[in-house]
């Protein structure tokens, strides 16, 4: 299933910019501009969501159906259907229409979602098993030898998931307070130790940047994705097993006091509720 997944994103991105490329042009070449900018709008906003994304890296979620983009791609096809009909004209710009807001849907409810997630194996309460990961030095590390903190694991799916690079430009901003309140930070996710390196260099925070080399942790821990990376990151050194993006939190003998699974890879928790429920445990 996820390599299906792999495929529908890769693709659906290829095809909602080179659509809206195109819808662009022909606004100034097409006789009947009012048609195309229904196929602007059917795929223009996904498009812009999306290199929005990678460019500036500053979006960590969003809302879990994006009611905004379907009721735009609704309107797209609605005008598009209309002005083909009533001009009675090629039916190729309302079927381009239509296609970005069925690959919408399929995105919104099918791509983005996990299904439900209840891993015993972390339950609060439970003592996190013994993890094994590679440091951005290249080192092994068994994560449950260094206890005598408070920790909060963020397993994320790599640098090449800008809502991931997002969440950890978040944890960053709270790097004082976290640290004036003993936390012990970990960022983990099945990438290169240089990919690893990259990210740790960025930010220049004294968090714990670690690999989760062959998705080792994450496999014990029952978070792994395989087949999770879209379908061409590979050529960037990328694995195309991944992770499901999870938050554990735990005390200083590595036992399970708060953990976070999302079941949409784009509703994660905001940072404020990291503090809180440090604050609560410690209360």
């Amino acid at each position: 299933m996820n390599l299906l997944k792999s495929f529908f994103i890769t693709s659906f991105i290829t095809f909602t910019n080179i659509t809206s490329v195109y819808a662009i042009y022909q606004l100034f070449v097409s006789p009947n501009s009012l048609l195309w900018v229904g196929v602007l709008l059917s795929a223009g906003p996904f498009a812009v969501m999306i290199n929005a994304w990678l460019v500036m890296e500053s979006q960590a979620r969003t809302s879990g159906n994006l009611a905004v983009l379907n009721i735009l791609a609704i309107i797209g096809v609605v005008l598009t259907t209309w002005q083909a009909t009533s001009q009675s004209i090629s039916t190729f710009a309302p079927t381009l229409s239509l296609i970005v807001w069925v690959g919408l849907l399929i995105y919104i409810f099918w791509y983005s979602r996990f299904g439900k997630r209840e891993n015993a194996t972390f339950a609060v309460g439970k003592t996190l098993p013994d993890i094994t990961l590679t440091d951005k030095d290249g080192n092994k590390v068994n994560f449950n030898d260094k206890t005598g903190k408070t920790s909060i694991l963020m397993f994320f799916r790599g640098n090449w998931c800008p809502l991931c690079v997002a969440q950890v430009k978040e944890m960053v901003s709270l790097y004082q307070e976290l640290d004036n309140m003993g936390v012990r930070v970990a960022l983990i996710s099945p990438q290169s130790e240089k990919q690893t390196q990259i990210l740790a260099d960025k930010f220049k925070v004294n968090f714990e940047f670690y690999s989760d080399l062959n998705n080792q942790a994450a496999k014990k821990l029952g978070i792994d994705s395989p087949n999770g990376l879209p379908m061409g990151l590979q050529v960037m050194g990328y694995d195309s097993d991944t992770v499901l993006p999870t938050v554990i939190i735990t005390d200083e003998n590595n036992t399970v006091l708060w953990s976070h699974e999302t079941d949409n890879y784009r509703v994660r928790p905001e940072p404020e509720l990291f503090i809180k429920v440090l604050r609560e445990l410690k209360a």
